[in-house]
């Protein structure tokens, strides 16, 4: 039998988005599945039936040199293609295919406005990694595994909130990718639906300040949910609004309809939400002469007047 490592260290969203590559790696080819990944994400993975090992670091490929090493792959996926994934295979001296990161076509988007990337989801990026081995993509779309003890009971809700529920990310990696916390607030009375917050402890603040004026409409489960109870709301949510974040991901893992609401950062990069829930949308502000200023984000809009969030029009998130 075949064995085949995966190389993916970061982040929630990025390793969500290479579950379908596993999932045909295993099927098609019968292959063991490694995963090689940073330990901070390593349990996005670990529930996964597709992956037969997770080798984990913390920053450094060395600290699993010898692990790597023992294990006589015969092939490896990088679906990273960065300075520390060709450190691994320049360890392994095993066959490997690296996906392709367009990232000439990206910093032309970026910095000159320039679109010429092809109209391709990195998740078909990612399935050229296995042409070699003649995997295809199945067409399944995404999927996310969450620990059995980490399953929220609905019932532990309010009590209105038990008969369905919007889950609602609050916040974003970077603050050019949130939505300002006053239009949030505007979207939810908007909705005059049940809504769950969701977030880590670094959106409790926006959360408190999106709590106090819709106390009546919003659970707040910022900073007190790790990611697959957070997961697990995500599934038993009815719909979902989120930025362009990993929960995202989870979502249209989970086949939720989705509105993502997009920033700084533009779909056309390849990292909207893949096969997400009937009735899904993108809200976004097309035309603006400096979108996308970034293809990651940016603490806070450099130009001052952060038009790509604040000229959104709520009556988009009408349900």
């Amino acid at each position: 039998m075949k064995k085949i490592l995966v190389v993916r260290f970061s982040s929630i969203g990025d390793i969500v988005l290479t579950s379908p590559v596993i999932r045909c790696l295993k099927q098609q080819t019968g292959a063991q599945v490694h995963y090689l990944t940073k330990e901070s994400f390593a349990s996005i993975v670990r529930n996964n039936p597709n992956v037969d090992k997770v080798i984990t670091i913390r920053s450094k490929v060395a600290e699993a040199k010898q692990e790597l090493l023992s294990e006589n792959y015969d092939h490896i996926i990088d679906l990273h293609h960065n300075l520390r994934s060709s450190q691994v295979k320049r360890l392994l001296k095993k066959p490997s295919t690296s996906f392709p990161k367009l990232n000439m076509e990206k910093w032309l988007l970026v910095n000159a406005h320039i679109n010429i990337l092809p109209p391709i989801h990195i998740v078909d990026r990612y399935f050229e990694t296995g042409k070699e081995l003649g995997v295809k993509n199945d067409g399944k779309g995404l999927e996310y595994f969450i620990d059995p003890k980490n399953e929220i009971d609905i019932l532990s809700l309010p009590e209105k909130f038990r008969s369905g529920f919007i889950a609602l990310t609050v916040g974003a990696k970077f603050g050019t990718k949130q939505m300002p916390v006053k239009m949030i607030s505007r979207i939810i009375h908007q909705l005059n639906k049940p809504v769950v917050l969701l977030g880590g402890k670094e959106d409790i603040a926006r959360a408190e300040e999106i709590e106090k004026e819709n106390r009546e409409l919003v659970y707040n489960t910022c900073g007190k949910l790790n990611l697959d109870q957070s997961a697990s709301l995500v599934r038993q949510s009815q719909m979902v609004i989120a930025h362009d974040t990993g929960l995202m991901h989870i979502a249209a893992a989970f086949k939720k309809k989705i509105y993502s609401v997009w920033g700084n950062t533009v779909p056309e990069l390849g990292m909207y939400p893949y096969l997400p829930g009937e009735g899904s949308k993108i809200i976004e502000v097309k035309g603006l002469s400096c979108r996308p200023c970034s293809k990651i984000g940016y603490d806070k809009c450099p130009k001052g007047h952060f038009r790509c969030m604040k000229n959104i029009n709520i009556s988009e998130f009408s349900i």
